[in-house]
């Protein structure tokens, strides 16, 4: 029987129809019964599993993306070494430490961390384990350089202790080792564009790995030099950026990565640097996507008020540039996070204070803004001592968007599964939320609007494998061949190591 017109235009109309909706709703509209029961097992899972069973499964799970990163701060103090003492793949650099204090006369040093904040100031002299290239110790006279080694010549109990110095992992240490030790430090190795490009690579293999499949990291490219001591040129530091994430094993990880200009928010000239960030991100619009400030906010020179006028001047200047700007990552009640929404960001880093202000806490609620959550970082820089109190929880069922992030994972010797395993240990999670937090990232991602869409129609369709991998049958075979991969932090506080 032959069908008329009429009836295959109602049926093409129809095909169209479901083809819209699936698109639009393609987590909630048709995989709500597998969604449900799989939330039920997860509670079932979260009952049964050993703590090492519910890492491996956290480790596998699908997470969105990961949009509050420090690239320096989020690289190993393995890989850091690994680099520094490699000419092949560093450059052609050779790195010196500080191992030993002379009390020479004092001198002042290069740039702490250009690479992170474009921060200027000198050196500390009492500090071990700085990190500066051969062109640098070759400018030192014969007191200073004793107090030096070559980085690939020491002994194990030196290359030990120069590893655990990039690490906040003693309980003693808290925010003033890492704000102001642990960067400087680093010292002349963030100057190298080489390491910077290949560190970044090796967190996108973890990355991808730990199932994500966006990074937004905080990076520049102005500040480098090349083994002489020379400037290299803005345009080539990029060029250095473009062509590695072009190689085959960036290409490997699946991650998609986009890039935020910094600015230090304290120093005197900040003003300048947030109109510098502004016209650089414009001219690199291809991977730069965002302008962001961050620095310690127990400096009051850089409150939030201070830089009203200069973000106005920005947006009479330039269109669509994106705003992501640390706020209430304090441990007292401040108005920073409101302060900061009115400079005209988008999404605030950190934001645990606004639980305190009950006004700007009511605005967030089911608003446009998300709060950028961190809950290692916050723990190990003693901003919420006690993870339990942290207001995460709060965000998250008051209905305000807020995703997981790692902030400066390397140094926390950290990773994004470990904030997930936090998440669902002491609060209870439930599947839905983990889904939800995940989903969070990527739709509040500042990436191009047709890749974000590629990257939640990605996300949902790996959010359903999942559930099917691990929804019927027996779970706990569906993590065999689950290759988790732990770092000191899920040793120390959950005592978790994988060989």
């Amino acid at each position: 029987m032959t069908r008329s017109l009429a009836e295959i235009y109602r049926g093409l109309v129809l095909l169209a129809l479901t083809l819209v909706l699936a698109a639009s709703f393609p987590a909630s509209a048709f995989q709500d019964s597998a969604h449900a029961a799989f939330s039920e097992r997860f509670e079932r899972i979260k009952q049964d599993a050993s703590p090492e069973e519910l890492y491996r499964l956290l480790y596998a799970m699908p997470k969105g993306g990961d949009i509050h990163n420090h690239l320096g701060g989020s690289s190993r103090s393995e890989w850091w070494y690994d680099l520094a003492v490699d000419p092949d793949r560093n450059g052609g650099y050779r790195y010196y430490t500080k191992t030993m204090i002379h009390n020479c006369p004092s001198g002042t040093g290069r740039p702490a961390d250009p690479a992170r904040v474009g921060e200027v100031r000198p050196r500390p002299y009492l500090l071990y384990f700085q990190t500066i290239q051969a062109s640098t110790y070759a400018t030192l006279d014969e007191c200073k350089q004793r107090e030096y080694e070559p980085l690939d010549a020491l002994d194990d109990d030196n290359r030990a202790a120069w590893l655990s110095s990039l690490r906040l992992e003693l309980p003693h240490e808290g925010r003033d080792e890492f704000f102001e030790r642990i960067w400087n430090r680093i010292g002349e190795l963030f100057r190298n564009p080489h390491i910077n490009a290949e560190l970044l690579v090796e967190n996108m293999k973890r990355y991808g790995a730990e199932g994500l499949r966006y990074l937004e990291t905080q990076t520049g490219a102005a500040g480098f030099v090349d083994p002489r001591g020379e400037p290299i040129a803005v345009d080539d530091v990029v060029n250095i950026y473009r062509a590695r994430l072009e190689q085959a094993d960036a290409l490997a990880t699946g991650v998609v990565v986009r890039f935020h200009q910094t600015v230090l928010r304290f120093t005197p000239d900040a003003e300048q640097r947030v109109r510098d960030a502004y016209a650089f991100v414009d001219r690199y619009r291809d991977l730069w996507v965002a302008v962001n400030m961050a620095g310690r906010e127990d400096d009051d020179k850089g409150h939030p008020e201070r830089f009203r006028q200069v973000f106005a001047e920005m947006r009479r200047q330039y269109p669509d540039i994106r705003l992501s700007i640390h706020a209430g990552e304090t441990d007292r009640p401040s108005r920073h996070v409101r302060e900061t929404l009115l400079l005209g960001a988008d999404r605030i880093g950190h934001g645990i204070d606004v639980i305190h202000d009950h006004d700007t806490l009511l605005l967030l609620r089911h608003g446009p803004f998300l709060l950028e959550n961190n809950l290692i970082s916050n723990h190990l820089l003693e901003y919420t001592p006690d993870l339990d109190l942290h207001p995460f929880p709060q965000f998250l069922r008051l209905g305000i968007p807020v995703a997981l992030n790692t902030d400066d994972r390397g140094m926390w010797d950290s990773n994004m599964s470990d904030e997930y395993y936090v998440a669902v240990t002491r609060f209870n999670l439930s599947w839905s939320e983990l889904v939800q937090v995940g989903r969070n990232s990527l739709e509040h991602a500042f990436v191009e609007a047709p890749i974000k869409q590629r990257l939640l129609a990605e996300y949902d369709a790996d959010i359903r494998a999942f559930e099917q991998r691990f929804g019927v049958g027996d779970w706990r075979a569906g993590l065999w061949d689950v290759k988790a991969e732990t770092y000191g932090y899920a040793e120390r506080h959950f005592g978790i190591i994988f060989e």
